[in-house]
């Protein structure tokens, strides 16, 4: 349960945002209706960053220099590391529409091993796991091999998108916002978040079908 409750008094410019986000999230993942924005409740307690927010979640979705498939790709992939419940809940079901099968989003963990993804896709979720971890480390070498598929617009709009994705998913993961129930049905991608050496368990596998929204 989320740690932060819904506004129960919002004004009309809030209301306006917090009902255009809906049906933008029911376009994204395929249902006639979407009310689990959560996040974005959370952001109406402070509207003005509601809106600025908002503005650059439109601006990314209208820069399209990089592959549709490779930057869910990435997302997707940052979103796991962080164990972000909400980002890989919706994350998996915006991938799926983005044409990723199951088999895609369950190697994630070993991409490079799974002779899955291209060179340009495993170029750029290395960029992903490079900036999502502590510290960010990207070589010299990565953004050399990067440079032979992506332009400057390109790597520009790469970075962005996996930058954004950590906001989301670490906000997310801070207010305890958990999953909403996007893949319902649906094999979901796996949460990569490292453990401390000794602790007992495995992080949560959203991998199950039907119950990734539990």
């Amino acid at each position: 349960m989320t740690r932060i409750t819904t506004p129960t008094r919002t004004g009309p410019l809030t209301r306006l945002a917090l009902r255009m986000a809906r049906r933008k999230t029911g376009q994204l993942t395929g249902r006639e209706t979407a009310t689990m924005i959560e996040p974005l409740e959370a952001y109406a307690h402070a509207p003005p960053l509601l809106l600025g927010y908002g503005a650059f979640e439109l601006a990314a979705g209208r820069v399209e220099g990089v592959e549709h498939r490779i930057k869910e790709l990435t997302a997707l992939k940052a979103a796991a590391i962080v164990d972000c419940e909400y980002c890989i809940d919706i994350g998996s079901s915006i991938a799926h529409r983005a044409g990723l099968t199951d088999e895609h989003l369950l190697a994630l963990p070993r991409y490079r091993e799974s002779g899955l993804f291209s060179e340009p896709e495993m170029l750029a979720l290395d960029l992903a796991d490079a900036m999502t971890r502590a510290p960010v480390e990207v070589s010299d070498e990565l953004y050399g091999a990067l440079r032979e598929h992506f332009d400057d617009a390109q790597l520009v709009e790469l970075a962005s998108n996996i930058a954004l994705e950590n906001m989301r998913a670490r906000f997310n993961a801070a207010l305890d916002i958990g999953s909403a129930g996007f893949t319902e049905g649906m094999v979901c991608a796996i949460p990569e978040a490292e453990r401390p050496a000794g602790a007992e368990g495995t992080p949560r596998e959203l991998a199950e079908p039907a119950t990734a929204s539990a």
